[in-house]
């Protein structure tokens, strides 16, 4: 097996950051990178001359995670931006999220396909307003695994009862949350204390380093391997002399693994037929399964298009036009209570009616603002919508991608909101 081999077969963690603004987190991934010495020597010189610019008299590695000028001039972060590294273990990518209250919707769109949220906290501030709503948000969106790192424990001593407080403090609120997985690590960016290498400054914390923690956190069980769905994004014909007959519907595993032989139903028409072929690139494969893309060919002629699930005979998905959804509002434009939207889910696309909104969430306490029917940009509130057509779904707890939907505004064909299905 070839080195480029051995690279593709690398695990794949996503993972996301989020915290308050000037809680460090931009410091911090410039620090993983630097210290993991991912980082180009041209790359090195931009950030040196950036850095001598702002008169900072030391290198600012968080520039090397704010990559748009208008955050260079700030010092903030302002939109998501992805970054992508590896190590000898496994690959990562990174969602660096903004941490102003207005960028709400940013961290929903960073942190919607993560398996990991790395939440920020200022040693010296505690818990934040911020911090409860990063910590609901990515509790909302299903992440698996959430470590909160106590950042600049320098700028306290390097004191652990400052850590144990905050330890005890963030478990109390996290416990009225459904979470999996929960860490605590006690780290100090700008000086690199337990992010890449351990800390001198803290012998008392015997836990693992932030990036051991990154390259070796169980995520294969974090994908559904049990319900098999496999939405159809499109029909392959190529009608040459070699493929003539050939037709394969292309996709990607939202679900379980399918397998040759294995008999499957297409829905919404609910026929049933059993799979001839797997293809995966330009080889053939015996099965395939979540998160992986492929074609599949079936035995019979039967007929499929894009926006129809291929799923197990005897593991059915739900069925159904009324949906009730947690959403959280993009736009600026308020969501219109009997307001008509366009849907889109999985491959499917579909219009969609506002029927009721239910309570909007005040995302900093975790109460249920009942009789509020007023949902602006980042609020997020529990909304029953009703669609033109059945849509095949799993709730979001069990299927993140099955079970997620987004609304369009069919006059500037705008992204709205994103939904999970409750």
């Amino acid at each position: 097996m070839s080195s480029t081999d051995g690279y593709l077969d690398m695990d794949l963690l996503r993972f996301t950051t989020a915290g308050s603004v000037d809680d460090g987190k931009s410091t911090l991934i410039g620090r993983l990178l630097y210290d993991a010495k991912q980082i180009f020597e041209d790359q090195m010189e931009a950030v040196a001359r950036a850095s001598a610019k702002r008169g900072s008299g030391e290198l600012d590695l968080s520039l090397l995670a704010d990559g748009l000028r208008a955050e260079r001039e700030q010092g903030i972060t302002i939109d998501v931006a992805y970054r992508y590294f590896a190590t000898p273990r496994r690959k990562f990518i990174i969602a660096d999220t903004p941490g102003h209250i207005q960028y709400t919707r940013n961290m929903v769109t960073g942190a919607s396909t993560a398996n990991l949220a790395i939440i920020l906290v200022d040693a010296r501030k505690g818990i934040l307003e911020q911090t409860c709503r990063h910590t609901f948000i990515a509790s909302l969106l299903g992440i698996p695994h959430i470590v909160f790192c106590i950042n600049k424990m320098d700028l306290v001593n390097y004191d652990e009862a400052v850590f144990v407080q905050l330890q005890r403090d963030l478990e109390s609120f996290s416990s009225r949350l459904e979470v999996q997985d929960i860490r605590f690590v006690p780290i100090s960016a700008l000086k690199g204390d337990n992010v890449v290498d351990r800390s001198t400054n803290m012998p008392w914390y015997e836990g693992p380093t932030l990036m051991y923690l990154l390259e070796n956190i169980h995520i294969a069980s974090d994908l559904n391997y049990i319900d098999r769905r496999f939405p159809v994004q499109f029909v392959i014909r190529p009608m040459t002399d070699e493929w003539h007959d050939f037709r394969g519907f292309a996709g990607r595993v939202a679900g379980g693994v399918f397998r040759k032989g294995d008999p499957v139903q297409v829905l919404p028409s609910g026929f049933q037929s059993t799979i001839k072929s797997i293809h995966i690139g330009e080889r053939e494969a015996e099965e395939c399964f979540a998160p992986q893309s492929a074609v599949i060919t079936l035995q019979d002629e039967i007929d499929i298009s894009r926006g129809d699930m291929l799923v197990g005979t005897n593991n059915l998905p739900q069925s159904a036009q009324d949906l009730d959804v947690m959403l959280c509002w993009f736009n600026e434009r308020p969501l219109q209570p009997g307001g008509k939207y366009g849907i889109k889910h999985t491959s499917r696309d579909a219009r969609c009616l506002v029927k009721e909104v239910k309570y909007k969430v005040d995302i900093n306490t975790l109460r249920k603002a009942e009789g509020d029917n007023n949902i602006r940009m980042n609020d997020i509130g529990r909304v029953q919508l009703r669609t033109t057509v059945p849509l095949q779904f799993d709730s979001y707890s069990r299927n993140r991608y099955t079970g997620s939907v987004i609304l369009i505004d069919e006059g500037t064909n705008e992204t709205v909101a994103a939904g999970m299905i409750v």
